[in-house]
């Protein structure tokens, strides 16, 4: 197993581990969790990244890089719906659509062809990165609220604001999540037409 498929090994061991350590309600768990994830998705960046300038691209790693990236988010927004903190719709939404991909991923399969990764679709996983990452940290400053509260005079609405931040950060990223389902299935609507 080459470098980049031994990251992304890792991003998988990695995906469990922020889900229960983001589930554990300890101090700076929300902290610990983003740190984790942040791990990992640098391991996304970083296998892809080594793959391509040292001519490592392999079929495994194109089937294996998008699972890894499919665990890593999913575990984020199971976690936040378990904890109330975005719209079942939007879970919907995004897991509808990764059902959708891999099937047609499958079909492509049948005939040889390994889908990788197109532009919209790296799009979207640094956008639910990015938005994941936000909404982990409003979470955890908001863990501080009564802390710097008793100490320091903080508007209240501002820990609520940042909340609302990152949620409206999950949802654009729920809107790249889905054009770029439609634009897979798009690009590869000739696996649909039954050959005679």
């Amino acid at each position: 197993m080459n470098t980049p498929n031994k990251l992304t090994v890792i991003r998988i061991i990695l995906s469990p581990l922020f889900l229960v350590v983001m589930m554990w309600d300890f101090p700076f768990h929300y902290l610990l969790s983003g740190l984790i994830f942040g791990a990992a998705a640098f391991t996304d960046m970083l296998d892809g990244k080594i793959a391509r300038s040292q001519g490592l691209v392999t079929n495994f790693g194109k089937f294996l890089d998008p699972l890894a990236d499919k665990m890593l988010t999913t575990a984020a927004f199971l976690g936040f719906l378990v904890g109330g903190h975005i719209n079942v719709w939007a879970v919907m939404l995004i897991l509808t659509r990764e059902f959708m991909v891999t099937s047609v991923r499958l079909i492509a399969a049948k005939d040889g062809v390994v889908v990788a990764a197109s532009f919209a679709g790296k799009t979207k996983t640094v956008a639910q990165f990015v938005s994941i990452l936000f909404m982990l940290a409003a979470l955890e400053f908001s863990t501080w609220q009564t802390t710097l509260l008793s100490g320091i005079a903080i508007p209240a609405q501002l820990f609520s604001i940042l909340l609302i931040i990152g949620q409206v950060l999950i949802w654009i990223s729920v809107i790249l999540t889905v054009y770029s389902g439609f634009e897979y299935v798009w690009e590869l609507r000739h696996y649909f037409t039954d050959s005679k």
